[in-house]
């Protein structure tokens, strides 16, 4: 295996237009306002990834992948196009593709599921398959391999709770493994830099903290979260965060090095000094937002409590509501090789309506 050399993301924060919108999918309300979005510059860093499409996805033309899948959590997709998925509650990894049935092809052992806790997310680099999971005594990352699926922990000791999680893991441009926590419900967690809870970690593929973080030697990148769930990257580089807020406002933040985004001292746009705002808020009553993807110049975020597809335009124009309704809640999306994007519900989580086939993946092709 090849360890990749580290380089640093650096951010700089430039200006960018002020974008507003309103959509008629949001309960009548007026939609979310998008603030300025960071400029970013790279300091001899890889290329981002791209799919190489830029189309919008056809959402009136959807495929179900599969049904009857058990709290689908994770999904990270495979070379040959298929996604491993994981399920909360079983800690199975299954694999899926269009026009053929899930296939189990791991159990992750030790998942202690319960409340928000149990198998979460998934990445995979290189022959890698990196899980997050709750266990006994608490959240913790292990990797293996499809061939050889003896688990390696690589990353423990984050604070478990029956909310709260976290869970979120995804590689970054920079080859780094970038992982969402939660504050487990304990809210000062969030504000202590020794602790890995309420944090954005930056670790290398092997666990380790990775060089050039904010502090040498910790694995945090940034703090001051409540509940992260969603991490992107547009073809700039720039990095979002997507949260759970408490009873007001759910977040929509780019993420940037050492910076605080300032719970529980602030819930949504505050204007405080010494934390940064997000650049979208939405009441919690329409988001609940969970998983996050950029395709194009697009950012999908797939809303729980919300039941719909929220779209940010990153290059200008309106925010939307997408699916409000449809499919119940949406747990994940990510957007496939081909330049799809792939749709996850979670309606069979103790908290939403189950329907017929629940829970199910969809398919939105690129148009």
């Amino acid at each position: 295996m090849n360890v990749i050399r580290t380089t640093r993301l650096a951010i700089a924060a430039t200006g960018a237009a002020l974008l507003t919108a309103c959509s008629a999918e949001s309960g009548g309300k007026a939609a979310p306002t998008l603030q300025p979005v960071p400029a970013v510059s790279h300091t001899g860093s890889p290329a981002v990834e791209s799919t190489g499409k830029a189309a919008a996805p056809d959402f009136a033309a959807p495929e179900t992948v599969a049904t009857g899948i058990g709290v689908p959590w994770g999904l990270a997709f495979l070379p040959d196009g298929s996604a491993l998925v994981s399920e909360r509650d079983s800690g199975r990894v299954l694999q899926v593709k269009p026009g053929g049935e899930p296939r189990e092809v791991y159990t992750v052992p030790g998942v202690d599921a319960g409340g928000e806790g149990g198998l979460l997310g998934l990445a995979v680099h290189e022959d890698w398959v990196y899980a997050y999971f709750t266990g006994e005594r608490d959240n913790r990352i292990v990797r293996f391999t499809l061939e050889n699926p003896q688990p390696q922990v690589i990353f423990e000791g984050i604070t478990k709770g029956g909310r709260h999680n976290g869970g979120r893991i995804a590689f970054g441009p920079d080859g780094m493994l970038y992982v969402g926590t939660g504050d487990a419900s304990e809210e000062p967690r969030s504000q202590d830099r020794d602790d890995p809870s309420g944090k954005i970690l930056r670790l290398t593929p092997e666990g380790d903290p990775a060089p050039g973080n904010p502090w040498e030697g910790s694995p945090v990148w940034t703090l001051g979260h409540r509940n992260v769930q969603g991490l992107a990257w547009d073809d700039q580089g720039r990095m979002y965060g997507i949260e759970f807020g408490q009873s007001t406002w759910d977040e929509m933040n780019v993420i940037e090095k050492g910076k605080n985004y300032g719970w529980p001292e602030v819930e949504g746009r505050g204007g405080k000094s010494g934390f940064a705002d997000p650049i979208v808020q939405w009441t919690t009553d329409e988001a609940s937002p969970s998983g996050a993807a950029v395709a194009g110049d697009t950012l999908y975020v797939a809303a729980l409590r919300g039941e719909r597809l929220w779209t940010v335009p990153l290059g200008g124009g309106s925010t939307r509501a997408e699916l409000t309704g449809k499919y119940g809640r949406l747990r994940t999306v990510a957007v496939a090789p081909d330049g799809s994007l792939w749709v996850t519900t979670s309606n069979t989580d103790g908290r939403g309506d189950q329907r017929d086939g629940d829970d199910r993946i969809l398919r939105f092709p690129a148009r």
